[in-house]
């Protein structure tokens, strides 16, 4: 592949997290909404949801090597790697023009899908409904132990991005997708698996500043957890992965 500046890979990491959850906040809204067609479509659904819009984002930012993901771009740091993409040195300021790309792309994704669904917005629903499009939220609310469930989940998507491309089956995109499905699945159930700073913070930003009828709070309180959680368990993904000899 050839070299990118750093201004075209912010605009491809921009373009790729905004498509992301474009789609993946679509989804949500469109199991939990009223009056969808997809409402009560159920859990699953809203895992496979995420892991096509996890394959549709990576093909979109190809270019800047599809992290879409702060957790990835400071996992692949800890990793040792020498290039976030082909021709951008890993650095501290190549690495804040990512993350800063998929915060503002993030953002401006999950108000699309709020004008999309702006009809079923205006729904009565419960404000926790409606920002459950947006953010994650805790099943049962305890911090640390919430904490430490992004910590997990966020480890196996960055540890798996940091090795996979010395497997022998170089499935890309597709296979991020199914790990997002796996992960979803299996680890989902606690938090909502943001796995991604990026994804919660630029919603819920999105959701406390956008016109939503009937909302609520925008649950700033618990906003630390989807955000610290995934850098701790990126990081610790990439230092890891950097441990093992074969991982180049």
């Amino acid at each position: 592949m050839e070299s990118i500046s750093i201004g075209d890979a912010a605009i491809s990491e921009f373009l790729g997290t905004a498509i992301l959850l474009l789609l993946g906040a679509g989804v949500v809204a469109n199991v939990i909404l009223p009056k969808t067609k997809g409402f009560g479509g159920g859990w699953l659904l809203i895992n496979f949801g995420w892991g096509l819009a996890v394959f549709t984002g990576v093909y979109v930012a190809f270019q800047s090597g599809a992290h879409l993901n702060p957790a990835v771009t400071l996992g692949l740091w800890a990793a040792g790697k020498d290039e976030f993409a082909p021709g951008i040195e890993v650095n501290a300021a190549n690495g804040f023009m990512y993350i800063a790309a998929q915060f503002a792309g993030a953002a401006v994704g999950a108000a699309l899908a709020y004008l999309v669904y702006k009809k079923h917005f205006d729904e009565d629903a419960d404000p926790g409904i409606k920002l459950a499009v947006f953010s994650t939220g805790p099943e049962l609310r305890s911090k640390g132990w919430n904490f430490v469930t992004e910590v997990v989940a966020t480890f196996v998507l960055v540890f798996w991005v940091a090795i996979s491309g010395n497997t022998p089956a170089e499935i890309g995109p597709l296979g991020v997708a199914l790990v997002v499905v796996a992960i979803g699945a299996s680890l989902g159930g606690p938090t909502g698996y943001a796995i991604n700073p990026a994804r919660d913070l630029g919603p819920r930003i999105a959701h406390a500043l956008l016109p939503i009828k009937g909302k609520g709070s925008s649950d700033w309180s618990y906003a630390w957890v989807p955000v610290l959680g995934p850098v701790v368990g990126g990081v610790l993904g990439g230092l890891v992965a950097m441990s093992l000899s074969w991982v180049a």
